[in-house]
């Protein structure tokens, strides 16, 4: 691929959240998957972790158990009830209309392992940011094969329903979730900082 074809896949793509009723072919998911295990990870330990979700029935499993976190935790903070309650509804439609929901998470099995609080965090974070260079590759090779996806990160606001209801492994912990169809829009329209606002020479 050129540079700048590379740069326009990068500056077009968009967070998708509506699509068509085109399926998504198993093949076309695993391919996006293999784009994902090739990001750079610390110390190549490929902390990665994906649930590939195509049935229904676990689609709405999942997102009723995690609704059921969203409303728990919306009502506690005194939220109105029919504004926690729209909230909740909009999240399991759009789950519920995606053809394929990809969980992402993470494991630690493979990292490394410290005595101390300070060097335990940074291996996480570690693998934190190797599962999200990961999704990264994800949604440009979504993009760039015409398919639409969003990146939620709504899974770290209720890990334990989200392990729950996929039957994940103990090491297994819920980053994210990406939504993935074709495209029923082209997405808002983006905007970014300036240069000149998020960087720094020396």
């Amino acid at each position: 691929m050129q540079p700048d074809a590379l740069f326009a896949v990068m500056r077009t793509r968009r967070s998708i959240r509506r699509y068509t009723d085109q399926p998504v072919g198993g093949e076309a998911v695993v391919r996006l998957l293999e784009a994902a295990i090739w990001a750079p990870s610390a110390h190549n330990r490929q902390p990665w972790r994906f649930v590939a979700i195509q049935t229904e029935a676990v689609k709405l499993a999942l997102a009723e158990a995690m609704g059921a976190r969203l409303r728990a935790d919306r009502l506690a903070d005194g939220d109105p009830p029919e504004a926690v309650e729209a909230d909740a509804a909009r999240s399991r439609a759009r789950m519920a209309a995606s053809p394929v929901v990809v969980a992402v998470c993470l494991s630690m099995a493979d990292m490394g392992s410290y005595p101390d609080t300070r060097r335990k965090k940074a291996e996480y974070l570690m693998a934190a940011q190797s599962v999200a260079m990961a999704v990264q590759n994800f949604l440009l090779a979504a993009h760039a094969a015409g398919l639409g996806a969003c990146w939620m990160c709504a899974p770290l606001f209720c890990p334990e329903a989200v392990s729950a209801a996929l039957g994940l492994p103990a090491d297994w912990e819920p980053q994210a979730l990406i939504t993935l169809g074709y495209p029923a829009n082209v997405g808002k329209p983006a905007s970014r900082k300036s240069m000149e606002a998020v960087t720094i020479w020396r």
